[in-house]
């Protein structure tokens, strides 16, 4: 069942922890090696797993993998918390999606910024509404990596009816503190940079963050989140220098080891998801393996 508007905000304003996608030796999706990656976030307190976002590789799946995830992990979830599905890709692809998505039992859906190169502001609008249609009128969290479109077009795409949140994913707190004041005030914004940028996006006037770490660090997640909610930037700036390293090897080589570094740290914690299909980096170099391991051996996350 969709959450209401009212509760979507509750529990956007916590942690959407982007699980990433398994593969097993064949190279073929293989949920089930979620099942104790997700048990640990949600022990963790981790509020809202999120199944086809860039954390799991979602440009690289076919829709039928996406539906596949989608579907798997509402099971794995088994009501447990609820379920944000990402949706994207050409209009046809995306409407399957979210349509499959919603028949999965997903809560809300996370609607990809289409990468399109001819893309009008106005025509994501239709986009929107058309999958705001296929899914029966599931909340819909909007993700902005391009805020290039400007205030007004931003206010736009908020306005379109089953808009409740905005993950924000672009390095401009201002533009993000504009876009705030131009629209709903009962749109959430999430800071979509994970961990490292969410004091900044907080003290504008995001509440909750996106993150990749939940998949192996959920406790740190957690934590961030409570000193930033308690308003102790100070704890929650110390508590994300000790994971700097992690983040600062998902940003190398243009951001193309992202999730190669959460999948490589899963490996060091014995929970092998696969490697990373291409064009992600894979594996890590000699150099970005030894400062993962630096970091996972420095946090006691391995021996």
């Amino acid at each position: 069942m969709a959450l209401s508007k009212a509760d979507l905000r509750g529990v956007l304003s916590g942690i959407s922890g982007i699980l990433v996608t398994p593969y097993d030796e064949n190279g073929d999706v293989a949920p089930k090696k979620l099942s104790p990656i997700i048990d640990r976030a949600l022990a963790a307190g981790v509020h809202f797993p999120v199944v086809n976002g860039n954390t799991g590789e979602f440009y690289a799946l076919t829709t039928d993998e996406a539906i596949t995830m989608a579907k798997s992990v509402a099971e794995m979830l088994d009501g447990r918390a609820p379920m944000l599905a990402g949706v994207g890709r050409g209009i046809r692809d995306a409407v399957a999606l979210a349509k499959a998505s919603a028949e999965a039992g997903a809560e809300a859906l996370m609607i990809h910024q289409p990468p399109d190169p001819f893309v009008a502001p106005r025509g994501v609008v239709d986009y929107l509404k058309r999958i705001a249609d296929a899914s029966d009128g599931l909340p819909m969290m909007l993700y902005l990596r391009n805020d290039t479109i400007g205030t007004k077009a931003i206010a736009d795409l908020c306005a379109v009816e089953g808009v409740a949140g905005v993950k924000w994913a672009t390095p401009n707190p201002m533009k993000l503190a504009e876009a705030i004041s131009a629209c709903d005030p009962d749109i959430v914004w999430v800071g979509g940079l994970a961990e490292v940028w969410a004091p900044t996006f907080y003290a504008v006037g995001a509440r909750g963050f996106t993150s990749g770490l939940i998949n192996v660090w959920p406790e740190r997640s957690m934590a961030i989140h409570a000193a930033l909610e308690g308003g102790d930037y100070e704890t929650a700036r110390k508590l994300i220098s000790e994971m700097r390293a992690f983040e600062d090897v998902r940003a190398e080589e243009m951001n193309g080891t992202n999730v190669t570094g959460v999948k490589s740290a899963l490996q060091l914690l014995d929970n092998d998801c696969g490697p990373t299909r291409p064009p992600s980096a894979w594996p890590l170099t000699p150099a970005q393996h030894e400062k993962l391991v630096g970091f996972m051996r420095e946090n006691k996350l391995v021996k």
